[in-house]
């Protein structure tokens, strides 16, 4: 089999894999998962991600408070946990916005 015809199937699955549900978040996912940029603001930013919907709610005091997979997370930078079948963990908290990663 040629490589070529290997590769393509799995760029369209990783393509399809993560989108933004609205203009300001940013998604980047690779073949072990996704890392999302909610931007900080008014409003909760909301992703859909390897199959699950994933929302920016709040932050706190170097923690974000997400709902993933319809589950409610507070998570310090630098912790993860298991939420929906994806370990979900936070990257960093700035003031302009919160990066998570999430993976199968």
């Amino acid at each position: 089999m040629h490589r070529s015809r290997v590769l393509l199937p799995l760029a369209a699955l990783v393509l399809t894999a993560c989108g933004s549900g609205g203009g300001e978040s940013s998604t980047d996912c690779s073949l072990d998962g996704c890392t999302v940029t909610f931007p900080r603001g008014e409003g909760a930013a909301e992703v859909s991600v390897l199959g699950v919907q994933a929302r920016l709610d709040g932050v706190g005091e170097g923690t974000a408070d997400l709902t993933v997979a319809g589950q409610d997370v507070s998570l310090a930078v630098g912790t993860s946990t298991e939420v929906g079948g994806l370990t979900v963990g936070v990257d960093s908290v700035s003031d302009t916005e919160v990066v998570v990663r999430l993976a199968r």
